[in-house]
C-alpha cells in the first residue's frame, strides 16, 4: 500500500512538473499540501519548506477573500485576476483559477496561477509606444490598428514603406513586442549606415582571419537575433551583392559568415523598411526584383502626416502633454492662430517633425497657451509662403476664368450678329435659330449694345 501511495505521489509530481503554470494543492483547511516547481519559482519558496502552512502566507495575494469565498461555496471553477507578492516583495500580476474537488471523504482545493506580467508588459508597451504612430482617428490609422494583430502573429517577412518620420521604426518594434517572439531580441540594422564590407560582417558575422583586422570570430546580427526579429531599415541602400545573400537567407534560413565555409542556421523573422520606391529601383536595376517580391509578402504603407489632417491636433495635444510634464510647465493648449498654423503646415518630416515643433514650442513658451510666436520661424515662414502661393494661384485662376468669360462673350456676340444678318434682321427667326426665347434675345442684344 505504501509503495502504491509513493507511486501516486511520484506520478503526481511528474504531472505537476509538466504543467507550465504554478499549481498548488491545498487541503480543506487551505493548508499547502504541495506546489509544483513553476510555483516555487514564482513565489520564491520551496514546497517542502512550506508544506502544512496556510496558503496565504506563501501565496500572498490581494484575492484572498475571493478565493476563500469560492472554496466555501465549493465552486468547481472560478477564474480571478490580481497580484501576488513573492519572497523578494516583488508584485507579480497573475491570473488564478480556483477549483474545489470533493469526494466521499475529503475536500481538496487546486490553485492554478498564470504569470501574466508579460501580457501586461505587452499591453503597457502598446499603450505607451503607439502614441506617436497609432494615435489618431484617421481612416489610415484605424485600418492599421485593425491589421496589427495579423502582422504581429505572422512569421513571414514584412515590408514597411513610408516617408522619413512616419514611424517605420516604431511600428516594427510594436509588431515585434506584440508577436510570439517578444521575449527574444529585436535588433535594428541601418543598411545605409555602413560600407558594404563592414555591413556584411555586421549582418552575417565573420570568422578569424576573414579580412585584415579580423582577429577573432564575430557573430553577426542574424545570429544575435536568433528567435527574435531583425529589422533592416533603409533596405533600399543594401548593396546588390548583399541583396543576393539576404535573398538566400530568406529562402533557406541559413547563411555563411564572412570567410567561413560552414553554414549557420537561425530562426529569425525579417522586417524591412524603406522611404524609397523599391518598384522604381527594380526598374532601374538598383534593387533585385526577386528580393523585392520576397520582402513584399506582407506590406504596410505608412501615410505622410499631411494625409492625416484629422490626426495632427490629436498628436500635437499628446506631445504638448508629454513635454509639459517633462518640463513641469502648466501649458493648457494652443491658441486659435497656433491651431491654424499646425493645420496648414505640410510637415515634410512628418510625425517626427511635429514632435520636434511641439517640443520647441513648450520650451520657449512662458505662458499657459502656446501661440503662433512660440513656433520655430521656419514653420511660420513656410505657412505664409504657402498662403501667398495659394493666393497667387487663386488670382491667376480668377483672371483665367474672366478671360475665358470674355472670349465666350465675344463668340456669342459674333454669332448673334451672323444670325441676324442671315435672317435679314428678323428677331423672331433669329431667336428660333439661336434656340432662345424672344425675351432672351432682346436681353442679349441690350447687353452687347446691339439694339
Amino acid at each position: 500500500m505504501k509503495l502504491k501511495i509513493e507511486k501516486i505521489n511520484l506520478d503526481l509530481k511528474k504531472f505537476l512538473e509538466a504543467i507550465p503554470y504554478g499549481v498548488a494543492f491545498l487541503d480543506a483547511r487551505l493548508n499547502l499540501v504541495t506546489m509544483n516547481p513553476f510555483l516555487e519559482t514564482l513565489t520564491g519558496y520551496k514546497s517542502e519548506d512550506v508544506k502544512g502552512i496556510e496558503f496565504n502566507y506563501v501565496i500572498k495575494t490581494n484575492l484572498l477573500k475571493e478565493i476563500k469565498k469560492a472554496v466555501e461555496k465549493n465552486e468547481e471553477l472560478v477564474a480571478l485576476e490580481g497580484d501576488i507578492i513573492d519572497c523578494h516583495r516583488r508584485k507579480i500580476p497573475i491570473k488564478i483559477t480556483v477549483s474545489t474537488i470533493i469526494n466521499e471523504k475529503d475536500k481538496w482545493v487546486v490553485l492554478i496561477l498564470e504569470d501574466i506580467s508579460l501580457l501586461k508588459e505587452k499591453t503597457n508597451f502598446l499603450s505607451e509606444t503607439r502614441k506617436e504612430l497609432i494615435l489618431g482617428n484617421s481612416l489610415q490609422m484605424i485600418k492599421l490598428k485593425e491589421m496589427l494583430p495579423i502582422f504581429a502573429s505572422s512569421d513571414t517577412t514584412l515590408l514597411i514603406e513610408g516617408e522619413t518620420g512616419t514611424g517605420k521604426d516604431l511600428l516594427a518594434e510594436i509588431i515585434h513586442k506584440l508577436s510570439p517572439r517578444a521575449n527574444h531580441p529585436f535588433i535594428k540594422v541601418n543598411c545605409g549606415a555602413l560600407p558594404e564590407t563592414l555591413l556584411e560582417s555586421e549582418l552575417f558575422g565573420h570568422v578569424k582571419g576573414a579580412f585584415t583586422g579580423a582577429t577573432s570570430d564575430k557573430p553577426g546580427m542574424f545570429k544575435l537575433a536568433n528567435g527574435g526579429t531583425l529589422f533592416l531599415t533603409e533596405i533600399g541602400d543594401l548593396p546588390l551583392n548583399l541583396q543576393v545573400k539576404l535573398l538566400t537567407f530568406l529562402d533557406d534560413k541559413e547563411f555563411y559568415p564572412l570567410g567561413s565555409t560552414k553554414k549557420v542556421k537561425v530562426d529569425v523573422r525579417v522586417i524591412a523598411a524603406t522611404n524609397k520606391n523599391l518598384k522604381q529601383m527594380v526598374k532601374e536595376g538598383k534593387f533585385r526584383e526577386d528580393l523585392f517580391y520576397r520582402l513584399n509578402v506582407l506590406r504596410i504603407q505608412l501615410p505622410p502626416l499631411r494625409e492625416r489632417e484629422d490626426d495632427i491636433l490629436i498628436l500635437a495635444d499628446h506631445f504638448l502633454k508629454e513635454f509639459a510634464d517633462k518640463t513641469n510647465k502648466r501649458i493648457k493648449g494652443f491658441s486659435e492662430s497656433a491651431i491654424k498654423i499646425l493645420k496648414s503646415y505640410k510637415y515634410p518630416g512628418n510625425v517626427r517633425e511635429l514632435k520636434n515643433i511641439i517640443e520647441y514650442a513648450v520650451h520657449v513658451c512662458l505662458e499657459e497657451i502656446i501661440s503662433e510666436k512660440h513656433f520655430p520661424e521656419y514653420v511660420i515662414t513656410s505657412v505664409k509662403e504657402e498662403f501667398e502661393e495659394n493666393k497667387k494661384v487663386e488670382i491667376k485662376n480668377f483672371k483665367n476664368r474672366d478671360s475665358e468669360r470674355s472670349t465666350l462673350e465675344e463668340i456669342e456676340k459674333r454669332r448673334i450678329i451672323e444670325v441676324l444678318i442671315n435672317v435679314g434682321g428678323k428677331k423672331s427667326e433669329a431667336a428660333k435659330k439661336l434656340g432662345w426665347s424672344r425675351s432672351t434675345l432682346w436681353r442679349k442684344l441690350k447687353e452687347y449694345g446691339l439694339t
